[in-house]
């Protein structure tokens, strides 16, 4: 049997490397070709190494509630290799009014979890904390319609809560608007605990108190629950890349047509190369799939073309430490779109991981663009290298230039999970269903994070793997 993967990101790679794990373990004969139009294999993981710092241009952790890619990091050899959070420091804080302030301890995404320590933050007024409190009396919402995050916060919690925590944070994972961002697709748990318990807020204290698993000290994103690589998150593409063989990775082809007669794929790359294949995985972007499959399949192209995406920018900025009057005791900060910053969030990366920076220098990654600032990307490197290092003076007292600047574009790459995302997800599976022999994987239908890609990668392969041994049978 031969397989076609056409995308080389953490999707594409995973979905690969099952593809060979399920041959070892079945004793079939397989081939794998994977395509990637670029010259490179990873998607937007990239690491980079200069004067002694460790840069991340994309991602640089992973969360371990969802197993998927701490499992595959085991199951390459990498265990020896991942590296927590370090464990002072837990915090995040948030721009008000020019100033950075502590998320209050307990505060999951959402809601918070520590009654007291809510209470006497400067964060919220006292109008914010008696809206809030007011949580643990409201009923529950009857209908069962999908709506948006922030229905759902000002709703539960009060107009401050979503401004001022919920709407940055979520910025932060989705670089989407909360007002057309689905509840359903990014933040099921909570509409859960409100159906289930009425109150979101002392549901979440009994299951804290029930499980012990809210950290002092941590606030915003739970840190105890992220992992990296000592080497960098480029480690696991590195790791991926090699354990396929030599002839199964195409670089620098782009697939730019496919067809299906008679049970068998051709698909024809860019420079005119013609390829028959007995099963397909798309691990591209949902825009970059409906290209390929529109004169394919017309009603599967449109449904994928209604997945919207945005594009954002990191930066990333290195001081000395003595440059910086902030003593910077958190992982980073978050900006409302009420300040009107041009940046959405900074992550503090060398107080975050251990070997990202040498010692007395500080790296910091700056958050432009987004669903909330999308003309931010238009501007040049110089315009946002100048403004990051001029927000950086303002918020953190940053008093000399950067002794390092790196600007990183990720155009059109976040899916925008809208009102109703899962029914038009439901839609495409069903759709695709119709072929046996073909997939589609990544982050536009079931979770943005790299355990999400992971694991849609892996399912693909499982299904498309087991299909075609059947039907070999």
């Amino acid at each position: 049997m031969r397989i076609v993967i056409i995308g080389g990101g953490i999707t594409g790679l995973s979905a690969a490397h099952r593809l060979m794990e399920l041959s070892s373990e079945s004793e079939t004969q397989l081939e794998v070709l994977l395509f990637e139009g670029r010259n490179k294999l990873g998607g937007v993981i990239s690491t980079k190494h200069a004067y002694d710092f460790l840069i991340e241009e994309g991602p640089d952790s992973f969360i371990t509630t969802k197993p998927w890619a701490l499992n595959l990091c085991r199951r390459l050899g990498l265990g020896p290799e991942l590296i927590p959070t370090n464990e002072e420091n837990r915090r995040t804080y948030v721009v008000k009014r020019g100033r950075l302030i502590y998320v209050p301890d307990g505060f999951l995404m959402l809601a918070p979890t520590r009654l007291l320590s809510f209470l006497t933050s400067p964060l919220f007024t006292w109008r914010g904390k008696l809206r809030t409190a007011l949580e643990t009396v409201l009923p529950s919402r009857s209908s069962q319609s999908d709506e948006s995050l922030a229905s759902f916060v000002t709703r539960r919690f009060g107009r401050e809560v979503l401004d001022l925590v919920a709407q940055p944070l979520i910025s932060g994972i989705y670089t989407a608007d909360p007002q057309s961002l689905s509840l359903k697709a990014t933040f099921p748990q909570f509409l859960e605990l409100e159906q289930k318990h009425g109150s979101v807020i002392r549901a979440l204290i009994r299951e804290k108190n029930k499980r012990n698993t809210s950290k002092s000290g941590e606030s915003g994103a739970r840190y105890s629950l992220f992992l990296s690589l000592k080497d960098g998150m480029e480690s696991l593409i590195e790791k991926l890349g090699s354990s396929l063989p030599g002839k199964s990775l195409k670089l620098g082809k782009t697939v730019k047509r496919l067809e299906l007669s008679n049970s068998v794929w051709t698909l024809m790359t860019e420079d005119g190369t013609m390829i028959d294949a007995d099963g397909v995985i798309i691990a591209l972007a949902s825009n970059k799939a409906y290209h390929l499959l529109e004169g394919f399949d017309s009603r599967l192209a449109k449904e994928l073309s209604q997945i919207k995406y945005e594009s954002s920018v990191v930066i990333n900025l290195a001081y000395n430490l003595d440059d910086i009057s902030h003593n910077l005791n958190g992982f980073g900060f978050v900006v409302p779109t009420v300040e009107k910053r041009p940046i959405l969030a900074c992550s503090f990366t060398s107080l975050k991981f251990t070997g990202r920076a040498p010692r007395g220098k500080v790296l910091l990654r700056c958050f432009m663009g987004g669903a909330t600032n999308p003309e931010i990307y238009e501007r040049d490197d110089n315009w946002l290298m100048k403004t990051a290092h001029e927000e950086m003076c303002e918020l953190l007292g940053v008093s000399d230039k950067p002794i390092l600047k790196m600007v990183s574009r990720y155009y059109q790459s976040m899916p925008q999970y809208f009102v109703g995302h899962l029914d038009l997800v439901s839609k495409i599976k069903e759709r695709v269903s119709k072929y046996k022999s073909l997939e589609l994987a990544g982050n536009a239908y079931s979770g943005v994070g790299i355990p999400d890609c992971i694991n849609s990668g892996e399912m693909a392969a499982e299904k498309i793997f087991n299909n075609l041994k059947n039907k070999h049978s």
